[in-house]
């Protein structure tokens, strides 16, 4: 689900107070693109809006004059993806966004005692508790792996579910290809065993036939061609029974017990991905809580001053002294469950990219390993077709052999009963 709230102006900071309009220009012209705010205990830092570098030192006012490099200047690496290449989110947890801000009382100075409304600027969005660039102002994000489709780059968002009205998540999707994967792999080892079936009963009807006496009284060179066609029929059930076998041993069997535990694990990994979701989850929920107490840390604050500017009640200095720090803690409580936010998306976005790979490189694995099974399954029949060639040779043999005529010679010497013809009667 979408959600869109109130959101803290990008250049504010929860806790932290700008100063009041025309300190700076009295004291020190800030170059362009710097602003200086305090943080909660007081201290004056210096932030570049453009390049989101801190620093506690002041910047130089002209180019001759390079700003100091204070303790806590950032000194981040390219993003990608919205992270640093550790992983780490590419916003300082104090100014990363939740969800899709517009300009509420969030965006109004905590301590300021007429406080003034500041357009912020739509920088991110917050779809099912994970935070991912505004599309309007999205800066191009280089892919993890370009040109390569990898699943680490595209299933970060969730989809809606077409049987339903809730969603699917990325990572649910890759996790049911590889189950839909292991699926059709165990498919295909039952299709080998139906063939093996097919084979050893058509090995066993074909060693039954070569025993059939039909036509066994055939004489001659035809006689000894037919006793071939039988033993070839005896041959040709043997090269079946062996196919059999060896489509059992190096096809089948190797199909059906490839990574036999591979359902159990991957529910693993679902829970454990599961897990880090729902962690995020609850982080966002506590930012929530600590956004909305700001805003009533700071709509209390609002309240006591205008008391004060009525001159409503004596001990209004002091409640606004009270006021002050509860909305300055409020702001602290708030940057604190940001960061949490912040690590909790940077570990399951870690664990997503290292995770997915793995699905990626399980799933080459898994073809390459069937394909290869299946190149020993045509080989097979290559062979299986080449030694039932070879069964049928001798018959082709002898059926060149074949001689009429030598045959009635061979069979006429052997069963002759004379060779003198009879003659007509005398009177």
């Amino acid at each position: 689900m979408l959600q869109v709230e109130g959101e803290t102006s990008s250049t504010e900071k929860p806790g932290m107070v700008p100063p009041p309009p025309g300190e700076e220009s009295q004291t020190f012209v800030l170059p362009p693109g710097w602003q200086s705010y305090l943080s909660p205990q007081g201290r004056r830092y210096y932030v570049n809006t453009a390049t989101n570098e801190t620093t506690w030192e002041r910047p130089g006012s002209s180019p001759g004059i390079p700003a100091s490099p204070g303790p806590h200047r950032s000194s981040l690496p390219p993003t990608v993806n919205g992270y640093h290449a550790s992983g780490t989110p590419a916003h300082p947890p104090e100014t990363a966004h939740m969800s899709v801000r517009k300009s509420t009382g969030d965006s109004q100075n905590l301590g300021s005692s007429s406080p003034g409304k500041k357009q912020s600027k739509e920088n991110t969005i917050t779809i099912n508790c994970v935070t991912f660039p505004h599309p309007d102002t999205m800066p191009e994000q280089q892919l993890l792996k370009p040109t390569e489709w990898s699943y680490c780059d595209y299933f970060w968002a969730d989809k809606k579910d077409p049987q339903g009205n809730g969603t699917v998540a990325g990572f649910e999707l890759l996790l049911q290809k590889q189950l839909k994967g292991k699926q059709m792999q165990k498919e295909m080892s039952e299709f080998i065993r139906e063939r093996i079936k097919i084979e050893e009963e058509y090995a066993k009807n074909l060693a039954k036939l070569s025993q059939n006496s039909l036509a066994a009284q055939e004489e001659g060179s035809l006689g000894e061609a037919w006793a071939q066609v039988k033993k070839s029929l005896a041959d040709e059930a043997e090269v079946h029974l062996k196919f059999s076998a060896k489509l059992h041993s190096e096809v089948e069997k190797p199909l059906m017990n490839f990574r036999e535990n591979f359902k159990k694990d991957m529910k693993k990994c679902d829970h454990h991905i599961a897990d880090l979701r729902k962690q995020l989850a609850s982080r966002y929920a506590a930012v929530e809580k600590a956004r909305k107490a700001l805003t009533e840390r700071q709509r209390d604050l609002e309240m006591k001053t205008q008391q004060l500017e009525i001159k409503l009640s004596n001990k209004t200095e002091e409640d606004i002294k009270k006021a002050r720090r509860k909305s300055t803690q409020a702001g602290d409580d708030l940057m604190r469950c940001v960061d949490l936010y912040n690590q909790a998306q940077s570990k399951w976005f870690e664990e997503m990219v290292t995770t997915t790979l793995e699905l990626e490189r399980l799933e080459v694995e898994r073809v390459e390993m069937i394909r290869q099974h299946l190149c020993q399954y045509t080989q097979l029949r290559h062979e299986t077709d080449m030694f039932n060639q070879s069964t049928v040779e001798p018959v082709d043999q002898l059926l060149r052999k074949v001689d009429p005529a030598k045959d009635r010679e061979l069979w006429v010497r052997e069963h002759k009963t004379g060779n003198i013809r009879p003659v007509d009667m005398e009177i």
